[in-house]
This record gives C-alpha cells, structure tokens and sequence, in this order.
C-alpha cells in the first residue's frame, strides 16, 4: 500500500502536531475538527500552512490513511460506517479529564482500541501514536540513523496494516517496535509504564520486553483506571 494523502480527524494538540510532522515527511494532509470547516479553518492555516481543512467525509473519502485524534469519549460521534475499508490509527487514549468517567466511556472487559475496532467493524484499526505526548511528538522527530530518535510501539491485529503503518512512522520520524495484537495496546494506556515514555528503541523494547501483560490486564480490569 502506498500512502500519499494523510487524514487527521482531530484538529486538537495531538491532531495538528501530527499534520505538522505528515507536511514535513511529504504527505499531503487534510484535517477536520469538531466543527465546521468554516470554524478551523484559520487555525489550520496558522499552524499548518499547507494542511487542508475539511469535513470528516472529505478527509476520509481523500485520504490512503486516516489517523484518529479525538478525545476517546466522542469516537461514537462519528457515523460507524464512514472508515468502511480504511486503515485506521487510533491515537486516542482513555483521560478522565476529558472523557469523564470510564464506565460510560468504555466496558471493563476489553481494551479501548478493540472498542473502537468493534465500532468502526469495517475499517482496519492500528494501534499507534498514543504513548508520547504532543510535545514530544513535535520535537522529537529524527530522521533514520539520527542518534537522538525516540521509537513507537504499534500493534494490530492485521500484520499487513501494522507493516503498512510501521513504515509510514518511519517517514514521521521515528523508530517502531511492532507487535501484531490489538489487545497489545493495553500496554500503552494511562496507567501503564509505557504511557508518556519517549524512549529510544533499544530502552523502549526493554520495557516492554519485561511488561508482565497479564498482571497488567488483571489490574486493569479491577481497577477500570480509576485515578
């Protein structure tokens, strides 16, 4: 698969860092946020100059691949059928701040990006872009080889789409440690030792190489991440 056009659906922090780092890697890049084109568009062109805004339906319909940047509470907003065939990154996390309390949010027996994977049934969801804060994104993008690059965990559960999406975080500037299951991506969440970690590769897998999952899920489960 060969991604040329990038979409954002998102037009928060995360969300216009991310169309920042598609711009510089080449890509062309359409957003949308909350509200109208009309409402985003200025911001867009302060901080993106070059990314175009638009409509969640224009940006899909434009886009090899979308990127999913909205607070997790509002995923349900969007119409389950509009990334019918897509390769899908979820960006998004659980954050009490913003999505309230996780019980309306989300059910205790699975993880966040298998929720939103059962939602939009029809698209492919990798898990991605989560784990680092806005800022670090911004920052810390280094071309291939540059000593001061930080890595990414990415998983999913289709191996051909986790591939596709490792090499397009290879262009955003960073190093990737890739597993094949969507459940992975607990390991990622708020709560876990992997969440706000902008590590190299070689530091990155060591955490995740001794990350006692299981235990993890357990805790999870007991305490539905109420903080």
């Amino acid at each position: 698969m060969t991604i040329k056009r990038v979409g954002i659906i998102g037009a928060g922090k995360v969300g216009i860092v991310l169309a920042g780092l598609a711009l510089n890697a080449g890509y062309e890049v359409r957003i949308s946020g909350s509200g109208s084109t009309e409402k985003i568009d200025l911001t867009i062109k302060t901080l993106v100059p070059g990314a175009i805004a638009a409509e969640n339906e224009e940006v899909v319909a434009n886009s090899d691949i979308i990127i999913l940047a909205i607070p997790l509470s509002r995923y349900r907003n969007i119409d389950a059928g509009l990334f019918k065939n897509k390769l899908v990154i979820d960006a998004t996390n659980y954050w009490w701040e913003t999505d309230g309390i996780r019980e309306e949010v989300l059910s205790p027996d699975s993880t966040s990006s298998e929720q939103v994977q059962a939602y939009f049934k029809d698209a492919t969801i990798v898990k991605g872009f989560n784990h680092m804060g806005y800022h670090n994104l911004q920052e810390e993008a280094h071309a291939k080889g540059d000593a001061k690059r930080k890595a990414l965990f990415i998983t999913g559960d289709n191996h051909e789409a986790v591939d596709t999406v490792a090499q397009f975080v290879d262009t955003m500037g960073f190093d990737q440690i890739v597993h094949y299951n969507l459940a992975d991506g607990i390991m990622t969440e708020p709560g876990s030792p992997l969440f706000g970690a902008s590590l190299n590769y070689e530091d990155l897998k060591q955490i995740i190489d001794h990350f006692d999952e299981t235990e993890f899920c357990k805790k999870v489960a007991a305490s539905k991440f109420n903080e």
